[in-house]
C-alpha cells in the first residue's frame, strides 16, 4: 500500500519483510488519475504488478498494489467486485484515519491557541501592573526632598511590587519546566513540619491579615520528596489562602501520616470555591474569581498539582461544611532509611 506525502507523491507505507517490486511511477499515475493500472488492465499492463487506487468517498487516499503468481481471477467480474469492495473498506478507514487526525489537530491548535491567549492576557495585566507601580515609585522615590518615613514606605512598595513579579516569573519557569521535563526530583527524606515552617516564614508577610494555626505532630513520618519543589507547592497553596480571604480569616494547616502515605491540608473560613471550580481551579490559567483584581495569572493551582503529581501524589479541593475551601495535598512516604545508631 502506498500513500500520499503531503507534497501528494506516494510512497510505501510502514514496513516489512515482504517488499513486492513496485514501479513508483506507475502507483504515482494511478494515484494522479485514479484508475487501475498494471497486470489485468489495458493500462500499463506491461508491469508484473495490479495498482489499484483507494478512493475513499472525499479524494483517492492511496495506492494498493497486488502481487501474486496469477491474476487471472481479475477476470471473474465477481471477484473484481470483491477487489473493489476491500480497496473500498481500506480507502474509508484511511479517511477516518485521516480526518481524526485534523480533529486532533483542531483541537491541539485550539487549545494552544487558548493557553496563548490566556498567557497574553494575563502577563499583559499582572506584569504591566507592577511594572508601572515601580516606575512611578521609583520616579517618586528619586525625589530628594521627600522625608524619611515616605521614602521608607516607597521603598516597602518597590519591594512588595518586585515580589509579586518575583512570584508570577517563577511560577510560569516552574510550570515550563515541569511540563517539558526540564526538572528532575532531588529527592531526600526530609521534615513536613520543617517545609510547612519555611513557607509560613516565605510568606510572613502576606499572612500578616490571617489567623494561621498549624497543627502537624511533631512524630510525623519523614517524606521522601524534593524540599524546593513541595516547599513551592505549599507556598502557592498558602498565597492562594490568604489572596482570597478577606483580612481575620483563619487558615489551618494540618498533616497526618496513614499507611504509606502523608496528607497536608491547608484550609480556610473564606467565601470558598464557586459551584463546579472544585477541579477546574487546577487548570493553567483558571482562577477563582473572574475578572479580579488580585494579582496573578492562575498558574499558582496548576504548579501545585504537576509539583504533588511529580511525586506520584494527589491534589484535590473542596468546600468546607463550615464555609471555606480545604486543599488536600497526598504523598507517598516510601520507606525510610534506619539510622546508623539504631542498626
Amino acid at each position: 500500500m502506498l500513500l500520499p506525502s503531503s507534497q501528494e507523491k506516494t510512497k510505501v507505507a510502514g514496513t516489512s519483510s515482504f517488499q513486492p517490486t513496485i514501479d513508483t511511477a506507475v502507483a504515482q499515475w494511478v494515484y494522479d488519475h485514479q484508475l487501475p493500472a498494471g497486470l489485468g488492465t489495458h493500462t500499463l499492463s506491461a508491469t508484473a504488478s495490479h495498482y489499484l487506487p483507494l478512493k475513499a468517498p472525499m479524494r483517492t487516499r492511496g495506492v494498493l498494489v497486488l502481487e501474486a503468481k496469477d491474476l487471472l481471477f481479475l477476470n471473474e467480474p465477481e471477484e473484481k467486485r470483491l477487489l473493489d469492495t476491500f480497496a473500498a473498506q481500506i480507502a474509508l478507514a484511511l479517511e477516518r484515519v485521516h480526518y481524526v487526525e485534523i480533529a486532533q489537530d483542531a483541537l491541539v491548535s485550539m487549545e494552544g491557541e487558548r493557553l496563548r491567549n490566556s498567557l497574553l492576557s494575563a502577563i499583559s495585566h499582572d506584569l504591566r501592573t507592577p511594572l508601572t507601580a515601580l516606575v512611578g515609585l521609583a520616579s517618586t522615590l528619586a525625589n530628594r526632598n521627600l522625608p524619611e518615613n515616605s521614602q521608607k514606605e516607597l521603598a516597602l512598595a518597590i519591594q512588595n511590587e518586585a515580589q509579586q513579579m518575583s512570584e508570577l516569573v517563577t511560577n510560569l519557569l516552574e510550570m515550563a519546566r515541569l511540563q517539558t521535563g526540564g526538572v528532575k526530583l532531588k529527592k531526600d527524606w526530609q521534615s513536613i513540619e520543617e517545609i510547612v515552617g519555611s513557607a509560613c516564614m516565605q510568606l510572613r508577610h502576606v499572612l500578616t491579615k490571617n489567623k494561621l494555626i498549624i497543627s502537624i505532630p511533631s512524630n510525623l513520618p519523614l517524606c521522601e520528596c524534593d524540599p524546593i519543589l513541595i516547599r513551592r507547592g505549599i507556598v502557592n497553596l498558602l498565597d492562594n489562602a490568604a489572596k482570597f480571604t478577606p483580612a481575620g480569616s483563619t487558615i489551618w494547616v494540618s498533616a497526618a501520616a496513614e499507611k504509606n502515605e502523608i496528607t497536608i491540608v491547608i484550609e480556610d473560613n473564606g467565601p470558598g470555591l464557586s459551584p463546579g471550580q472544585e477541579t477546574k481551579i487546577f487548570d493553567k490559567f483558571v482562577r477563582g474569581e473572574i475578572e479580579s483584581n488580585k494579582p496573578g495569572v492562575g498558574l499558582g493551582l496548576a504548579l501545585c498539582k504537576a509539583i504533588v503529581e511529580a511525586h506520584g501524589g494527589k491534589i484535590s479541593a473542596e468546600n468546607r461544611v463550615e464555609g471555606g475551601a480545604r486543599f488536600i495535598v497526598t504523598l507517598p512516604l516510601g520507606i525510610a532509611p534506619i539510622p546508623e545508631e539504631l542498626l
